[in-house]
C-alpha cells in the first residue's frame, strides 16, 4: 500500500506525510478521533466558519514542523532522520489528549486532568502499539531529550503549534488581523547554544506574531459571546453530572455516562488503563447528543440550559476591567432565584462569574531569543526598537458575569 499520502489543506495547500510510521499514526483510531473534536469549541456560535477540527490543526502543525526542520538543516544544524521523524510525531500528537469541545470542557469531564497529561498517556499507549518506535518523540514532547531546541519547536513562546493555530483560526474565523507571517518566521529560525533563535531581521515578524496573538485572544478565544456559550456548556455538563450522581436518570452515551458518574483524577488514570481506553472514544458528538436529549429532561435547569444552547439563546455577558461588585452579584443572584424559582445553591448554573487573562508574551523562563547580526543572543523585548513587545508581556485581566437575558437588570 502506498503510504506517502498527500492532504489538500486550505491554509497551506498540499501537505505530504513524509514516512510510513507517520501515516500509520494518522490512520490509528486514536488520531482519527480528532476529526470529531472541533478546534475552537463553541466559537462557531460567533464565527460560523470556525468548524475546523483538531485533526486539521495537528496536520498543519506537522507540516510547519517539517518546514522548520528543513530550514534548520539548511543552516548546517545536524539533525538526523530519526530526530526529524520523532519531532514530526511529537507535534502530530501534541493535542491527542483533547476531550470534547477542546478547552471548554477540560474541567467538566475530569477533576484537574489537563489535556497535556492525557496526550502523554495516549502517546505511551501508541508507543506500545507501535513497538517502542515513539520513544524519542515522547522524550522530545516531555523536554527530556538532550537537544532542547526540538522541544522548543513543539512547546514554547514561538512553537509551530502556535504558528499553525493562529494562521488556521484566523483563516476559518475570517479574523484576518490574526494572520501571521509563519513562513517568514520559520525561514528565520536557527539554533545557537542548543536553543532555538530567530535571526534579527525577523524582529518585526515576531512583533506582528505577538500582536496577532493578543488580537486573536480578545477577538476570538476570549470573545464575550464565546465565554458565554462555553460556560453554558460547562454548566449543563456539570448539572448532568450532579443529577446522575444524585441517582436521577440522565440519558447519555455509555462513554459520557461513565465519566459523568464518577469524579476521576489523574491518579485514577495512572492506576487503571481502561479509563483511558474509554476516553479515546469520547468526542463532541457524545456531548451534543446528550444536550439534545437533556432539552426535554424534567429537571428545569438541565432542560433550560440544553434548550438555550441548542437554540443559541446565550446568556448576557458583562465584562469589566475591575472585579464585579459583590452587591451586583448578590442582586443578580436574587433576580435569578425569583425569576426562575430556583434554590440559592442552584443559582451557580444560571449566573456564572469569573476572570479571563491575556498576555501575548511571557519572557520569564521561555523567552523568544533573537540572534543579532554580531552573534549575540538577546531577548526579543531587548532586540526591538519599539516598546510593543514589552507592552505585550503585561498581563491584562478582565472579569465577567453571565446570566439569562430573561432576568431584567
Amino acid at each position: 500500500m502506498n503510504k506517502k499520502k498527500i492532504f489538500n489543506d486550505p491554509v497551506y495547500g498540499f501537505i505530504t506525510v513524509p514516512s510510513e510510521l507517520l501515516f500509520d499514526i494518522i490512520d490509528h483510531p486514536y488520531f482519527q478521533r480528532l476529526r470529531r473534536i472541533k478546534q475552537l469549541g463553541l466559537t462557531e456560535m460567533v464565527y460560523p466558519g470556525a468548524l475546523h477540527t483538531r485533526f486539521h490543526h495537528a496536520l498543519g502543525a506537522m507540516h510547519l514542523m517539517n518546514t522548520a526542520l528543513t530550514t534548520l538543516k539548511s543552516k548546517n544544524n545536524e539533525i538526523n532522520d530519526t530526530e526529524h521523524e520523532a519531532s514530526l510525531i511529537a507535534i502530530l500528537l501534541h493535542d491527542i489528549g483533547h476531550g470534547p469541545f477542546s478547552h471548554a470542557l477540560e474541567t467538566a469531564i475530569f477533576q484537574e486532568v489537563h489535556h497535556e497529561h492525557l496526550s502523554l498517556h495516549i502517546m505511551h499507549m501508541l508507543n506500545e502499539a507501535f513497538g517502542g518506535r515513539l520513544s524519542l518523540a515522547i522524550q522530545i514532547f516531555k523536554g527530556t531529550y538532550e537537544r532542547k531546541f526540538f522541544h522548543q519547536l513543539v512547546s514554547s513562546q514561538l512553537d509551530v503549534d502556535r504558528l499553525d493555530y493562529l494562521n488556521r483560526d484566523s483563516f476559518y474565523t475570517g479574523v484576518y488581523e490574526g494572520k501571521i507571517g509563519a513562513d517568514r518566521i520559520i525561514k528565520m529560525l536557527d539554533v545557537a547554544n542548543d536553543k532555538l533563535v530567530v535571526e534579527e531581521k525577523a524582529i518585526y515578524s515576531i512583533e506582528n506574531f505577538l500582536v496577532s496573538r493578543r488580537l486573536m485572544y480578545w477577538q476570538v478565544y476570549l470573545h464575550k459571546t464565546v465565554i458565554s456559550a462555553e460556560n453554558m456548556v460547562l454548566r449543563v455538563v456539570q448539572r448532568a453530572r450532579e443529577l446522575l450522581q444524585r441517582g436521577i436518570d440522565v440519558p447519555a452515551s455509555p462513554c459520557l455516562r461513565f465519566f459523568l458518574a464518577s469524579n476521576l483524577t489523574l491518579e485514577d488514570f495512572e492506576k487503571d488503563n481502561t479509563i483511558l481506553e474509554r476516553f479515546v472514544s469520547l468526542d463532541d458528538h457524545d456531548v451534543w447528543s446528550g444536550i439534545k436529549e437533556w432539552a426535554s429532561h424534567p429537571d428545569f435547569i438541565l432542560s433550560f440550559l440544553a434548550q438555550s444552547i441548542l437554540n443559541r439563546r446565550l446568556f448576557k455577558v458583562i465584562i469589566s476591567s475591575k472585579p464585579i461588585e459583590e452587591d451586583m452579584l448578590l442582586g443578580l443572584s436574587e433576580l435569578v432565584q425569583e425569576h426562575f424559582k430556583v434554590r440559592e445553591e442552584d443559582v451557580k448554573y444560571l449566573m456564572i462569574s469569573g476572570k479571563i487573562s491575556n498576555n501575548a508574551y511571557q519572557a520569564e523562563g521561555q523567552s523568544i531569543d533573537i540572534l543579532t547580526k554580531t552573534g549575540y543572543v538577546v531577548d526579543a523585548a531587548e532586540a526591538s526598537d519599539l516598546p510593543n513587545i514589552r507592552a505585550l508581556s503585561n498581563k491584562v485581566e478582565k472579569y465577567y458575569v453571565c446570566y439569562p437575558k430573561e432576568v431584567a437588570h
